[in-house]
């Protein structure tokens, strides 16, 4: 169940005061608790008396399944995959359907897709959600927690619930492709392959089509997996899935789309950005995960620096000038602006963002899509921020003159700008503002700090080793046997928990660069970036690589990592 429908409902009861929403939900997510379990901690209603009010609210029943053992019949009525992608657990047939408990039953689009894809009428009940998911480990995958629901990242196999799907798939003929994108097996089966990417953390999944196959890829702590993939002659029933899902249209094969799925997965509800490109081929579509239970949207947790955490915090604070995040696609930058915002997202604060699109959706903020096709393009949607008596702004990005003008004009007019840019390092953010045509002057005058970062993998926790990297690898990052002092270095082996990459996780790199007087007075003269980054240095500015350095002697990341990306 999510916190929301949860919250509502005890609303609309009158056991929580409607004024009170807001603050309630954020308890809730701040507990870190599953909601029905931080419902109870709250002290807002006991565990098994909501549960009790949800069957009232769906008129179904509340089972205690802790000892329940399903008829064979029932069990076989539902395939593993889609009761572990729907977290429901057959209980009996009535004359009504098949009653099934289910972990979220407040969402009537959950209860509807589950229909549809058994082909059944669905008579929902209501149990614990663990006692539902362990169930589902017990009965359909032995216990062993569903970790092989799917192939894993390394595609390395198959499991009976894909196989069997995928063999339901591979008997559709390709002959009508608007009734076979909503067939249940396709259905299943595209489904499968977001829960599967969902349970491995993957923040971006590729449908590639090829001439003589078809590509299933997910990006994971920012390397690409492939998947078993599905029966070539099916790549544009399973693409044109998910079109449909995403609500664009499935007739366009020649022109690239932009859409967005919202999807509750595993009881948590998930965005996907979606984008189509059409190729010799069929269309390459790629999915952006958005998942915010697996984004860290607190400052606190980004892991920097004291120094640079109080500079940082400082600098949002202030009431005007422009704060930059920079680094190359994929970075991070997003996440850090957001977790920002977070920070200074008060009652007494007006905050704006545009974007392109929007990413989180954050309570408390006016958050606006750019649309350039309707000609709302950040700067249109900028000039009207200044209409809107902010206090603070972000802007997704200074794509052009005019939005970095603006956003000038925004600071010297008494509001604190948050952007984004693309350059390799902090420095250079500065000599880029410029080089669009922005007055040297005006940038010396209004910017605040730049904050370069970069994304590396961590070593995997379970399967860490200490070694000694020879002397030439060491020469690589600037250091001798002598520099290291004996100092151990880590390196992950591989293990399960890692699927035998030797990294889980990823971990930010950043360097920060402090507008002091010295370094303004370098901008308004034009000086070029390696002057600028001298100058900072001796100001006492850590680079990338010098943080990379001390990930790596605190046993966070490999040498490989930092070479690799700094």
């Amino acid at each position: 169940m999510t916190t929301d429908s949860v919250i509502d409902l005890l609303i609309s009861r009158g056991l929580v005061e409607d004024s009170q929403r807001d603050e309630h939900i954020q308890a809730v997510r701040d507990s870190g608790l599953e909601v029905t379990q931080a419902v109870e901690q709250l002290g807002l209603l006991q565990r098994d008396q909501l549960f009790q009010l949800v069957a009232q609210d769906i008129g179904g029943e509340f089972y205690d399944l802790s000892e329940f053992e399903p008829a064979p019949q029932v069990l076989a009525a539902v395939p593993a995959g889609t009761a572990k992608l729907y977290q429901a657990f057959p209980i009996q047939f009535l004359d009504e359907g098949l009653q099934m408990a289910i972990a979220n039953p407040l969402d009537p689009q959950n209860l509807e897709e589950l229909g549809f894809t058994l082909n059944a009428t669905i008579v929902p009940a209501v149990a614990p959600p663990e006692q539902i998911d362990q169930l589902i480990n017990l009965h359909y995958y032995g216990g062993g927690g569903g970790e092989d629901a799917a192939d894993g990242p390394s595609g390395s196999g198959q499991s009976d619930a894909m196989a069997q799907i995928a063999a339901e798939v591979a008997a559709l003929s390709a002959e009508d492709l608007e009734d076979e994108s909503n067939a249940a097996p396709i259905i299943r089966y595209v489904d499968l392959v977001l829960y599967q990417a969902i349970k491995e953390k993957a923040s971006d999944i590729h449908f590639e089509p090829f001439e003589d196959d078809f590509k299933i890829r997910y990006r994971v702590d920012g390397a690409l997996y492939e998947m078993a993939p599905p029966p070539q002659h099916l790549k544009q029933s399973i693409i044109s899935r998910v079109k449909v899902m995403s609500a664009l249209n499935i007739a366009e094969t020649r022109l690239p789309q932009d859409g967005r799925i919202t999807k509750e997965i595993n009881g948590q509800p998930i965005d996907m950005r979606v984008s189509t490109l059409p190729t010799a081929f069929g269309e390459s579509v790629v999915l952006r995960v958005l998942d915010r239970s697996n984004v860290n949207l607190d400052l606190e947790t980004l892991n920097l620096i004291p120094s640079m955490y109080e500079y940082v915090t400082d600098t949002i604070e202030k009431p005007n000038g422009i704060f930059i995040c920079t680094g190359p696609t994929g970075a991070g930058k997003t996440t850090t602006l957001y977790a920002c915002l977070r920070k200074i997202n008060t009652m007494d604060t007006k905050l704006l963002t545009a974007e392109d699109p929007v990413e989180y959706d954050i309570d408390g903020i006016i958050q606006v899509p750019v649309n350039d096709a309707i000609g709302l393009t950040f700067g249109k949607i900028l000039r009207a921020f200044l209409r809107q008596d902010p206090d603070r702004i972000l802007v997704g990005e200074m794509r052009d003159l005019e939005t970095a003008q603006i956003a000038i004009q925004a600071s010297l007019t008494g509001h604190l700008v948050l952007s984004t840019l693309h350059t390799n390092d902090a420095p250079g953010a500065v000599t880029r503002l410029i080089d669009m045509g922005c007055e040297p002057f005006l940038v010396a005058a209004t910017l605040e700090g730049v904050l370069g970062q970069r994304l590396l993998r961590r070593i995997c926790p379970d399967c860490k080793v200490a070694y000694q990297p020879s002397s030439a690898v060491l020469a690589q990052i600037g250091l001798t046997a002598a520099d290291t002092g004996g100092k151990d270095f880590f390196t992950g082996q591989g293990c399960d928990t890692c699927n035998d990459t030797g990294y889980k996780g990823r971990q930010g790199l950043f360097e920060l660069l402090d507008m002091t007087d010295p370094v303004r007075e370098l901008v308004a003269q034009r000086a070029a970036t390696v002057v600028l980054k001298q100058k900072a240095q001796e100001m006492g500015m850590r680079t990338l690589r010098e943080d990379g350095l001390r990930n790596i002697f605190e046993g966070i990341t490999t040498i490989e990592e930092v070479l690799k990306y700094t």
